[in-house]
């Protein structure tokens, strides 16, 4: 894939699966979408010609069949597990908004490791720094005197062989000494621009790398809530990472993409990306989609307590399964590995 300009976006619409999108396809009245076994009918053009124009996909002008092209080709694996997958996230702070503080010793932290192993985690996310809003920063010593031992008891153990560790940090000497330690990809949600020296610490090790969307700091973020149209504004600015990164020698297709729900978006804004989804195939990236236990789950569903919004994790991940190679990041890694499991099922039919 080549250099993403955003001038020209397809948002896919009418989705297909099963054997209705075969059908589709073969008929020439549907393209395939991220490479299957989903499709999409209609395509809305975003550009300077179009201002949402809705079209059959048959009907596109010549102008927009490279970012057709884009659309329909499946997405790098990134160097993780292929396929749809589940990220179990474990946070070893003091202070995380749904599990601080539950994992902060070695053995706490391994003993979940394990649970989330054997439940069919194939990545774990481990932070350090609380990332929720209003959070203060960590100094890099404090964030890695958590994750390090974690990390070094994680690899001593054989019954972890093969698992992929995610580290969740902005600051490139966590990400240097983590890698270095046998930590597998980085997962920043300044996207690699809180820290000058992270881009080259990624580009060095040739490591995957997960570029979440936000406006400001955990701290400012929710005075950067105005968007035109969330969703396409979200795309663009991904893309412009996305270009930052490559520029600075990390491999276009190590790269994994998170819109970033939660982060400098409102309750509306969410509920849109949610909505929308399927523009992030513009990107050409696999698709990283976090929204466990968040402030929005427990504003539509009216429940406080963080732990408790599972069952509204489970319903705001699902719409992400339209990826093949989506990555969702979860507390609850055996609830939603029973939902993915259901929804893969009916995604065949």
């Amino acid at each position: 894939m080549g250099h993403f300009s955003g001038q020209l976006l397809i948002e896919p619409l009418g989705l297909l699966h099963g054997k209705a999108a075969r059908q589709a396809v073969a008929r020439g009245v549907a393209r395939w979408f991220a490479g299957g076994p989903r499709a999409y009918a209609l395509a809305r053009l975003i550009g300077p010609e179009h201002e949402h124009t809705i079209l059959p996909v048959a009907a596109l002008p010549p102008a927009w069949e490279a970012a057709a092209r884009r659309i329909s080709a499946p997405a790098p694996d990134a160097g993780l597990p292929p396929g749809q997958q589940v990220m179990g996230i474990i946070n070893v702070t003091p202070d995380s908004f749904s599990d601080g503080g539950q994992h902060d010793r070695v053995e706490t932290a391994l003993a979940r490791i394990k649970a989330l192993h054997a439940a069919g985690c194939q990545i774990v996310d481990i932070g350090g720094e609380s990332t929720r809003p209003g959070a203060p920063a960590v100094s890099a010593e404090a964030e890695w005197g958590r994750i390090g031992p974690v990390i070094r008891a994680v690899r001593a153990c054989s019954a972890l062989d093969g698992l992929h560790l995610s580290i969740d940090t902005r600051q490139a000497a966590v990400m240097d000494q983590a890698l270095a330690a046998g930590a597998t990809l980085i997962n920043d949600v300044s996207a690699l621009t809180h820290d000058p020296a992270a881009r080259a610490v990624v580009a060095r090790h040739g490591c995957p790398v997960m570029l979440m969307h936000m406006r400001g700091t955990p701290e400012t973020m929710r005075a950067h809530t105005a968007y035109g149209d969330v969703a396409v504004d979200v795309v663009r600015e991904l893309g412009q990472r996305v270009e930052a990164a490559v520029a600075a020698g990390i491999a276009r297709a190590r790269i994994l993409v998170d819109p970033g729900i939660g982060f400098a978006k409102t309750l509306e804004g969410n509920l849109t990306l949610l909505a929308r989804l399927p523009l992030l195939a513009n990107l050409g990236c696999r698709v990283v989609l976090g929204t466990s236990r968040k402030r929005m789950i427990g504003e539509l569903a009216r429940e406080p307590d963080a732990a408790a919004r599972d069952p509204g994790t489970i319903a705001a991940s699902l719409p992400g399964m339209v990826f093949p190679g989506v990555v969702l990041r979860v507390h609850n890694a055996t609830a939603m590995i029973q939902a993915m499991r259901v929804q893969q099922g009916l995604d065949q039919q």
